[in-house]
């Protein structure tokens, strides 16, 4: 079987500069005199894979591993610093919203410009711009400038233009999270013709279930190295099973940012599930959230939060003491906030948590911790896998041609 994609021991090293001159006079002094200091920063280390026609490939891993690198090198963006990547056909590419685009242009000219930069002759454009425009589902906007486009609709016409490229290469990073469900799944379904007409699909992806249910084999990434390699299943089991290995953290994670006036100041952040501080959260179980904090001058009617989000940025949730129904009056020096579920719907998984206190309008942050919060979703409170929350619901099953009353009907409930 043919390998349109060969990745052979490939690393990638980037030179992280401090104090970067500002001058042309800085520069020739600091080469003169090798001022500065400079840090190695290795985004990936010897990874060797291989990707066979009509296969769809999966990369695993949390933000930072190294995947986005990895498809950027596979298109050509970059050059790897060690080893080889080989790719045989047209490689179609839709590794970030902005690439290839200009704000100011339309988007039909867009899709002029970023066919051209894809290897689209002006004659293969223009034969398939009535398919990319059906497909991306613009049309009404396509004579607009695209800066008045939203991030769905960038990501819709980059991903119709990669796909009418007719690549034997296909490279996907994240980007189909930002569309719609009915957008997503004909993407899938673009995708799943390309494979059947042999083509190859590299797929970066958070969504476990999108792995299990279309790629055949997966890598996973971590720290930059491969940490499994083989059939998707295998892959997404021994990722999930890491996952289930992390704790809580009631530290902020480098992950998140923060800003505010800090008039009030979140000082910690406690997740647990209803054991207390040391139990772990359990989809179907008591779950609590406890935002330690300091008024250092007094303040009215400050309003607090919390956001919950999938590892892939999703925002699942976002619920505040004003829509919660509780009216905080003057608070001075400490406190805490206490947010409680009887219930937890969110499946077994790891999601980040922001945290934030603003005015009464909810405009003026004095402190927002914005994905500032890993934690994990223990497995043992459902059987449910896929998805991102639990609906407890129940199944119902009627035998129309049963004359027993007792058999006619069955109910089976889910937790």
């Amino acid at each position: 079987m043919t390998a349109p994609v060969v990745v052979d021991r490939v690393a990638k090293r980037f030179a992280l500069e401090h104090h970067r001159p500002t001058s042309l006079r800085e520069r020739f002094i600091r080469t003169r005199w090798r001022g500065g200091t400079v840090d190695e920063l290795w985004a990936l280390r010897d990874v060797s894979f291989r990707v066979h026609a009509g296969e769809v490939f999966g990369v695993l891993g949390s933000n930072g591993s190294g995947k986005s690198t990895l498809l950027r090198l596979i298109a050509g963006v970059m050059e790897p610093t060690n080893g080889s990547i080989q790719t045989q056909g047209r490689v179609g590419a839709l590794l970030d919203l902005a690439a290839g685009f200009h704000p100011e242009l339309t988007g039909l000219e867009n899709i002029d410009l970023n066919g051209a930069l894809l290897g689209m002759g002006p004659s293969e454009v223009a034969q398939k711009r009535d398919a990319i425009v059906a497909f991306s589902g613009v049309r009404e906007f396509i004579d607009s400038p695209l800066k008045y486009y939203s991030s769905g609709m960038l990501m819709r016409l980059g991903f119709s233009i990669a796909i009418h490229l007719d690549p034997e290469v296909l490279l996907v990073d994240e980007v189909l999270a930002v569309g719609d469900e009915e957008f997503q799944r004909r993407c899938l379904e673009k995708i799943d013709a390309l494979r059947a007409a042999g083509k190859c699909v590299v797929l970066v992806t958070h969504d476990m279930a999108q792995v299990r249910q279309t790629c055949h084999s997966a890598i996973w990434l971590e720290h930059g190295a491969i940490a499994a390699s083989g059939k998707a299943e295998s892959v997404v089991n021994a990722y999930m099973a890491s996952a289930d290995k992390s704790q809580t953290v009631s530290n902020p994670d480098e992950h998140g940012t923060r800003w505010g006036s800090r008039e009030i100041e979140i000082q910690g952040v406690a997740i647990h599930g209803e054991g207390g501080e040391e139990d772990l959260p359990l989809t179907g179980k008591p779950f609590t959230v406890r935002i330690e904090y300091r008024a250092h001058v007094p303040i009215d009617h400050p309003v607090f939060g919390i956001g919950i989000h999938r590892l892939d940025g999703v925002h699942v949730s976002g619920p505040n003491t004003a829509t919660g129904g509780l009216n905080i009056g003057r608070v001075a020096g400490p406190g805490s906030v206490e947010f409680h579920v009887d219930r937890l719907p969110l499946l077994p998984g790891v999601y980040f948590l922001s945290a934030a206190v603003y005015d009464q309008s909810i405009r003026h942050p004095y402190d927002h911790h914005d994905t500032m919060y890993r934690f994990r979703v223990g497995k043992e409170g459902t059987r449910e896998k896929e998805g991102v929350v639990n609906l407890a619901g129940s199944w119902f099953h009627r035998h129309e041609e049963s004359f027993s009353p007792s058999d006619r009907e069955q109910e089976v409930s889910h937790g």
